[in-house]
């Protein structure tokens, strides 16, 4: 069976925590800080594999069936005022991205299970804000969160590109399979939390150090 070759990449759709903005740290101790206080013990590994990649609204539909819908509130809202006050601590660009930009030609643009509000914090916090203004996309805007392919696809419709013409760059488990799902190739980094088997697939380049991806999309 012969099959057509891709098509040329036309669009990179970055993931936002963990990609371009070293924030999941920081949101996996502040789960693992709240669970302790509230009833549901986890260790850093259970709160990657739980929350990771997630909008806030499945985290809260998990902690709410876990710990009752008042809790979950509770949860949700401590979570954000705890975020923000680390971001402002100290949040950083994820090591090599600004180098990675700087080099990628192709078009870009954010699609990221937080909010707009979040982004907008830290995004700005880190000085790239300015590099998207106008290209980001949250799963506040679609229906269905990562692994569910509806943000990649809303981003991809947005930018006018078709899907088999977009790359994605994902560091967490469910964001790879909502690329997949969307048809589109994606570009696995495994320099945070998630663990580099977890991001495997077809389709998939795992990478380590975010300084290898503009050759990798280059040979792709």
């Amino acid at each position: 069976m012969i099959t057509s070759p891709a098509p040329p990449i036309e669009l990179v759709i970055f993931d936002c925590d963990g990609v371009l903005v070293d924030s999941e740290r920081i949101a996996a101790r502040v789960q693992v800080a709240l669970g302790a206080e509230l009833g549901w013990p986890l260790t850093e590994a259970e709160v990657v594999d739980r929350f990771i990649g997630r909008s806030q609204a499945s985290i809260h539909e998990q902690v709410a069936e876990r710990l009752g819908e008042a809790t979950a509130a509770h949860w949700s809202t401590e979570f954000v005022r705890r975020h923000a006050e680390q971001v402002d601590a100290g949040l950083t660009a994820v090591d090599g991205l600004t180098e990675a930009l700087d080099a990628i030609s192709l078009p870009t643009c954010v699609a990221s299970s937080g909010s707009h509000e979040k982004m907008a914090h830290t995004l700005g916090r880190t000085g790239l804000h300015r590099r998207f203004a106008g290209r980001i996309y949250s799963a506040t805007e679609v229906d269905r969160g990562k692994p569910a392919p509806d943000l990649f696809l809303y981003a991809a419709a947005g930018m006018g590109v078709p899907p088999a013409a977009c790359a994605v760059v994902e560091d967490s488990a469910p964001g790879v399979r909502a690329a997949r799902a969307a048809g589109m190739r994606s570009f696995g980094y495994a320099g945070g939390l998630t663990p580099a088997e977890r991001l495997t697939g077809p389709g998939t380049v795992v990478f380590h150090d975010m300084r290898e991806l503009p050759a990798l999309l280059g040979a792709r």
